[in-house]
């Protein structure tokens, strides 16, 4: 089910790019960014906030410690909050300077690996060789994914551009581990990634002022804004969230290289894309890489994650 549930939030997070496209016009990237995490932020910090306190009420009075909201989990639980925010101006640098396929491909095909790293660098606890064999089969279809769907493509790879990507995967890399971190600690799940919402919104609401947002004065731009708010945003964290609690930060962050599969397969379906064949054969290398990463999540974690009480 944590397999599963990690799927499914890497399925919302794919149908940003279409949602943006199908918007109204006069959007930026920046606007629709900003205006993303302060509705979905919110909405984060409320359904999950609520659902830890439903979880408090439901469990027993002597079933764990209390734990205190000290430095060390308060800063965890900004940091999260910060990275997301900061992820979405990163990955539109990217794509900005480098295109779309290409900056997409390098964002999140760096973020699992960069998960794995960290993760191993902060518990020295090396990654599978499940994991190394779906991660690099997943990368490498994200790489066919991107690079076969280009026609005619020029120039060379912008520097700064590339690092806006490379920051955008690093910013996934340390909410996973920072949430694991949280988890294995003991905190309720729902209580970390509604942290990680409200700091966020709080975050985005600064930049508001400096943003045009003329288009949600149409209905098109309202239905958007709430779909990549409430939709791939306070519903898909806090699927991916729950679905961490049962995994490593590297697993999940590989299972989120769900996303340009649902992207792609949106592309082609809603928005009449056209994949060439080296695309093709990139689709079908993800999805082998992300079933044998499910299939090799069967077996419990090493060591055992901290189990949330009924």
């Amino acid at each position: 089910m944590h397999v599963l549930a990690v799927l499914a939030a890497a399925m919302l997070f794919g149908t940003t790019g279409t949602s943006q496209a199908l918007g109204p016009e006069g959007t930026t990237p920046l606007s629709i960014g900003v205006m993303r995490m302060v509705i979905g932020g919110t909405g984060l910090a409320v359904l999950a906030f609520a659902l830890a306190a439903r979880h408090a009420r439901r469990r027993p009075v002597d079933a764990a410690p209390r734990l205190r909201l000290g430095w060390r989990p308060l800063s965890l639980m900004v940091l999260t909050g910060a990275c997301l925010a900061l992820y979405q101006p990163l990955f539109f640098l990217g794509t900005a300077r480098n295109g779309v396929a290409v900056g997409t491909v390098v964002a999140l095909g760096s973020a699992p690996i960069l998960a794995g790293l960290l993760e191993w660098a902060l518990t020295r606890r090396m990654p599978t060789p499940t994991w190394m064999g779906a991660t690099a089969l997943a990368t490498l279809g994200v790489v066919l994914l991107g690079f076969g769907g280009q026609s005619g493509g020029s120039g060379g790879t912008d520097p700064v551009g590339l690092l806006g990507s490379i920051g955008a995967g690093a910013s996934f890399a340390v909410i996973a581990n920072a949430q694991r971190r949280l988890l294995d600690s003991g905190w309720d799940p729902f209580t970390v990634v509604g942290a990680m919402g409200a700091s966020s919104a709080v975050i985005c609401a600064f930049g508001l002022p400096f943003v045009d947002l003329a288009w949600l004065g149409t209905a098109s731009g309202i239905a958007m804004a709430l779909w990549l708010g409430l939709g791939t945003i306070s519903v898909a964290y806090v699927l991916f969230t729950w679905g961490l609690s049962g995994l490593t930060a590297a697993t999940a962050a590989t299972l989120t290289l769900g996303e340009p599969l649902t992207a792609a397969v949106l592309g082609i379906v809603v928005l009449g894309e056209r994949l060439s064949a080296l695309a093709v054969v990139g689709l079908i290398v993800l999805g082998a890489g992300l079933a044998l990463l499910a299939w090799g999540s069967r077996a419990p974690r090493d060591p055992a994650p901290f189990a949330v009480e009924a």
